[in-house]
């Protein structure tokens, strides 16, 4: 596969019975515009070879938070997905070189669980050093620059119902 195709991948809005959304503290992320810059995101990764969106929603929301579906339940899909382009310095760096950028199906979870069942040590290596609940409009400015559309968009799709 060349560069300039999009990788497949799930992403996931959890929201607690506060309407507050998770978001975990990416481990790779410092130093990636500025030396003292952190950037937050919500669950994400990508599809494995013929698995299905919602396995792969269930299974990256357990690598990197802990929860499954005894603790959280689906509330929605997004109608579309949403694709973006990687910063051309980046291009060639992740994912072995073989994307350009990510196209991503989103779903929108509610937390039924406890805050102690959140674990962030799950799979290794863990994707988020610390994690934290945050306010829905506060997400576009946690996220890397080049998601802020993404995450926008993520939030005008699932408004009504966090």
């Amino acid at each position: 596969m060349s560069i300039g195709a999009y990788r497949p991948c799930v992403g996931i809005m959890l929201v607690n019975g506060a309407g507050k959304v998770f978001v975990g503290k990416r481990i790779d992320s410092k130093g990636m515009t500025g030396p003292d810059t952190i950037f937050w995101q919500m669950p994400q990764g990508g599809i494995d070879k013929g698995e299905a969106l919602e396995r792969a929603m269930w299974r990256e929301l357990y690598e990197e938070t802990g929860v499954t579906q005894e603790n959280a339940v689906m509330l929605k899909k997004m109608d579309d997905d949403i694709a973006y382009d990687l910063p051309a310095d980046l291009v060639g760096k992740l994912w072995g070189g073989k994307y350009r950028g990510q196209t991503q199906s989103w779903f929108l979870l509610r937390f039924t669980g406890n805050d102690d069942e959140i674990d962030l040590a799950t799979h290794d290596p863990a994707e988020f050093s610390e994690w934290k609940w945050a306010e829905p409009q506060e997400l576009p400015a946690m996220i890397v620059p080049f998601k802020k559309r993404v995450y926008r968009t993520v939030l005008d799709a699932f408004q009504a119902l966090i």
